[in-house]
């Protein structure tokens, strides 16, 4: 048996999206008597609107998650696939897409070995492609019915194409890096339910004889109204020193919605 969620979004935003997958907001709760989990979200915006006759906007825009986990006995395998489209006119203005896959050994236990391999690209930033494997060790500090806090040290490769946004030059980088981050729960009662993120990764580049890092963060606050409905807010924002190319350093997005559990 699956079970699978549709969320509908009131708001059109211009999404953060960040170079950092947040795994945490994509594990799904394993179940002893289910072998498989999936969850599928989904959203669609499509309008015109314009303030004259002769300039017309044309608005078409797309999203959806999968995310899906395999447990069938000591370990999980995750798999995450996540794409973004949004048409103005006759032209792409967003356009972003990742697959992540995912081992975690041990997945029942307190501490854990989680094993990755991701792509990814975000074409309005003119990231096209990102590859990155890793590894990160998974530790729940504190766990309880209303609590919880786990960290979880690792790190990464990762080989990176960008295109310069005024000379269209392509550029390809490639890193070791260190991958950190925790992770907060705290359930306040049965209706309210806060949850937050925070990454942060670290290279050296040889080419500049510096560290360039990445600051990843995401804050959800969830209210249930019924059995089957709830509110959905969320804040990401993303944090780069040192961009390959010049683009913009920090980016954020807030997104509200309502989810139907069927």
């Amino acid at each position: 048996m699956r079970k699978i969620i549709f969320i509908v979004l009131f708001s059109i935003s211009f999404p953060s999206y960040s170079q950092i997958l947040n795994i945490e907001r994509y594990r799904l709760k394993g179940d002893s008597s289910k072998v498989f989990v999936a969850k599928a979200t989904a959203g669609l915006n499509v309008y015109n609107r314009s303030a004259a006759a002769d300039a017309p906007v044309n608005l078409f825009g797309y999203k959806w998650d999968i995310n899906t986990m395999y447990h069938p006995g000591k370990h999980a395998y995750i798999f995450v696939s996540n794409f973004d489209y949004l048409r103005i006119n006759d032209s792409d203005f967003l356009n972003f897409g990742l697959i992540h896959g995912r081992t975690v050994f041990n997945f029942e236990e307190k501490n854990n070995i989680e094993t990755f391999v991701q792509y990814s690209f975000d074409n309005f930033r003119g990231l096209s492609p990102r590859w990155i494997a890793g590894g990160t060790f998974r530790t729940r500090v504190l766990e309880s019915d209303r609590l919880t806090l786990i960290l979880g040290l690792g790190g990464l490769y990762e080989n990176e194409t960008w295109q310069h946004p005024f000379t269209e030059e392509s550029v390809n980088v490639d890193f070791f890096k260190s991958s950190n981050y925790f992770s907060f729960r705290l359930t306040v009662n049965e209706y309210v339910d806060f949850n937050m993120v925070n990454y942060y990764q670290v290279g050296y580049d040889q080419s500049i004889q510096a560290f360039r890092n990445r600051i990843n963060g995401n804050f959800n606050l969830n209210t249930k109204i019924s059995d089957r409905f709830s509110f959905t807010n969320t804040f990401d924002f993303s944090y780069e020193d040192k961009p390959i190319v010049p683009i913009t350093k920090f980016i954020f997005a807030f997104k509200t919605g309502i989810s139907f559990d069927f």
